[in-house]
């Protein structure tokens, strides 16, 4: 192979640095500051820290005056973060907030910019069991009754299928080990559920996601998905 993984490898192999990638696995921008807290290390460690990870391509960082803005350079970082995490062991629990913490990402959470957890691999079942999707060799197809589906919930099903990114990504939840949507699609699809409010975040900016009353009754009468 014809690449160097071992220099991906030992960026990402670094626990502060590791911390700093989770953090931006909910696709948002977070100020060096707050990923300096997330990492649990100084400002200026982490500023060292983001300077290797945007020299390595796997952040990227705009400055806004004296503020550092940084986000995942892209959805296929996160995609390679979500198959790590799928063979890495569990941290271990180190109290009831971090057990929380932990049953509520597993609940759902935004995967960069897709849905993820029970939530996320409930939505790609019920999808799959509505005839709107079809599961292939690590991809979901839209079927023609699913792209009916998805235009009467307010999806450009035309822009998701022209995206010039994969249409619709079978990724394996690392906390289900069974696949939810990723891809184009996914994108689109969460951030419907997020304009039509039928999810939405807890935490400013992370990546723990809640479906709202409505939301639970809307993806039932939509897409036949319970959640």
């Amino acid at each position: 192979m014809d690449v160097d993984l071992a220099a991906v490898a030992g960026l990402i192999a670094e626990p502060s640095r590791a911390a700093m990638l989770d953090a931006l696995l909910s696709g948002g921008r977070h100020s060096a500051r707050e990923l300096a807290v997330a990492a649990g290390v100084a400002p200026s460690t982490a500023t060292e820290h983001l300077d290797r990870l945007e020299a390595g391509g796997l952040v990227r960082c705009v400055r806004s005056g004296r503020r550092r803005e940084v986000r995942l350079a892209g959805p296929e970082v996160a995609h390679a973060l979500e198959a790590l995490a799928v063979i890495a062991p569990e941290r271990p629990i180190t109290g009831l907030r971090a057990w929380r913490h932990g049953e509520a990402l597993r609940a759902a959470r935004s995967c960069y910019d897709h849905l993820a957890g029970r939530a996320g691999v409930a939505l790609a079942d019920g999808l799959l069991a509505a005839g709107a999707l079809e599961l292939g060799e690590g991809a979901f197809t839209v079927t023609p009754s699913g792209a009916r589906r998805l235009s009467a919930l307010g999806l450009d099903v035309d822009a998701v299928l022209g995206a010039r990114r994969a249409t619709a990504r079978a990724c394996i939840d690392w906390s289900e080990r069974r696949p939810h949507v990723g891809g184009a699609l996914g994108a689109a699809l969460l951030a419907e559920l997020l304009r039509r409010r039928w999810m939405y975040r807890p935490d400013h900016n992370g990546r723990t996601l809640r479906v709202t009353p409505t939301g639970a009754t809307g993806l039932r009468e939509a897409l036949g998905v319970e959640l």
